[in-house]
């Protein structure tokens, strides 16, 4: 039997596709959505801190991880609907949701589409499609090559280690952050029937993903944000994205990172979220 706050795994049926997820303590819940090329496990060292006051849920998105591989619905609206309904599913409505890499525009349609239930939105390292365009264009050479349709695939398969091992190192300040064995995590489940897929419509839904923000920025976010970017990534561009859709932003640039956050500066993080969190009014 598990422990309190130990974490344990699920599965739900909702929105049309099995999610997998892993939840831990208990509380009010702390959404936690994951990016590419991870899943559910790039969470494991915050997970146990964050959950001794919270009901972390973290699942892992459509077409990565061990959730279901279907072939549409990458676009990051229904990404959202998908980890709403489990939210609802485990007997919850208001949440805090917190985004990294692909994470972050799905917990920003999230916020955007149900602003009542969001009750604080934490987002880092990455950037939201159709906003401030300009000052992106031709920034990261692989999203347009992820875009391509089957090229990627093919040429990625059989060589699955070597292709995210060299963005694992890229993207760090630290990169002992990610070590063997959670390399070999990734390379698993991304190696699986339709990983790297699932992973690559991600970045195939871009456009419409533009178009989506660009009807959710008439709207500003009035909820708290808090938005963070590493020292060695992208920097201050999460802030400066979601200082220009919401009203009540809090960020930073932290050093010591690259784009792995939640893995490199694992209690940095922690005690970051839990103070923005307590701020924001979102505490037990």
């Amino acid at each position: 039997m598990a422990q309190p706050g130990e974490p344990t795994h699920g599965s739900a049926y909702v929105n049309g596709v099995d999610l997998h997820y892993v939840r831990a303590g208990e509380g009010p819940p702390l959404l936690l959505l994951h990016g590419w090329p991870q899943t559910w496990y790039e969470w494991r060292e915050v997970i146990g801190p964050l959950a001794q006051q919270y009901t972390v849920i973290a699942p892992d998105l459509r077409g990565m991880g061990d959730s279901g591989k279907p072939r549409e619905g990458y676009d990051k609206r229904t990404v959202a609907d998908d980890t709403r309904a489990l939210v609802h599913e485990l007997g919850f409505e208001e949440v805090a949701v917190v985004g990294h890499d692909w994470g972050m525009p799905t917990a920003y349609a999230y916020a955007a589409r149900y602003r009542e239930e969001v009750q604080a939105l934490a987002v880092m390292e990455a950037m939201l499609p159709g906003v401030r365009e300009d000052d992106k264009l031709g920034m990261l050479w692989h999203v347009r090559f992820h875009q391509v349709r089957d090229l990627p695939e093919r040429l990625v398969s059989g060589n699955e280690e070597t292709y995210l091992k060299w963005f694992y190192r890229e993207g760090a300040y630290d990169p002992s952050a990610i070590d063997r064995e959670a390399l070999q995590e990734y390379v698993r489940a991304y190696s699986a029937p339709g990983g790297l897929r699932g992973g690559f419509e991600y970045y195939r839904a871009y456009d419409e993903d533009a178009e989506h923000n660009k009807e959710h920025t008439q709207q500003a976010l009035e909820m708290p944000v808090l938005a963070l970017g590493g020292e060695a990534s992208f920097g201050s561009m999460p802030v400066e994205d979601m200082e220009a859709v919401a009203t009540d932003v809090d960020g930073e640039v932290v050093e010591r990172a690259g784009h792995w956050i939640p893995e490199e500066r694992p209690d940095y993080l922690v005690e970051r979220l839990r103070g923005f969190l307590e701020d924001a009014g979102y505490a037990p």
